[in-house]
């Protein structure tokens, strides 16, 4: 979809994603289905940014109307938007909807990784049961473990061993 379709009668779908209701994104949608894969100029799907706004209606929306889960932006995925605003619904829909849990944003970093640095026990919890790769390296060569350690969260340390 091109950026200009979704910002006819001055409705920016990506205002919507952050900030809009449901009608809103139902009403981009009757337009256009395309929209629930559209991306920004800085090259975030409107699933990631729903997500990383914590708009669980919208990102709903995208998801049960089949936005790529899998996209990944320079900011990551749409999962690991939700891992580290600890949203454990829709974690659990995206991999409901096929979301590859053990993929790397730009840093190499995991959505594990992610749960890890921001210090989500429960979290990393979720992952390691949903089968998260634990022996994958980001791109200073360390495991989720290895953050672990080294920022001292013994809680994590005991989950990932």
């Amino acid at each position: 979809m091109s950026i200009n379709a979704v910002f006819a009668q001055d409705v920016n779908c990506f205002d919507v994603a952050r900030k809009g209701i449901l009608s809103d994104i139902k009403s981009l949608f009757e337009k256009d289905k395309s929209v629930v894969n559209a991306i920004d100029d800085k090259g975030s799907s409107m699933l990631i940014l729903a997500c990383y706004r914590g708009n669980d209606a919208v990102a709903n929306f995208l998801i049960d109307n089949k936005a790529e889960v899998n996209y990944v932006s320079k900011n990551g995925t749409a999962l690991m938007a939700c891992v580290v605003k600890g949203e454990f619904e829709l974690v659990d829909k995206l991999l409901l909807n096929g979301a590859n849990i053990d993929l790397k944003d730009q840093n190499g970093m995991t959505a594990l990784m992610l749960a890890v640095q921001f210090n989500n026990p429960e979290m990393v919890k979720k992952l390691v049961e949903e089968k998260a790769n634990k022996e994958l390296k980001c791109n200073q060569n360390k495991t989720a473990f290895e953050y672990a350690v080294e920022f001292n969260y013994e809680e994590i340390i005991n989950l990932l061993k």
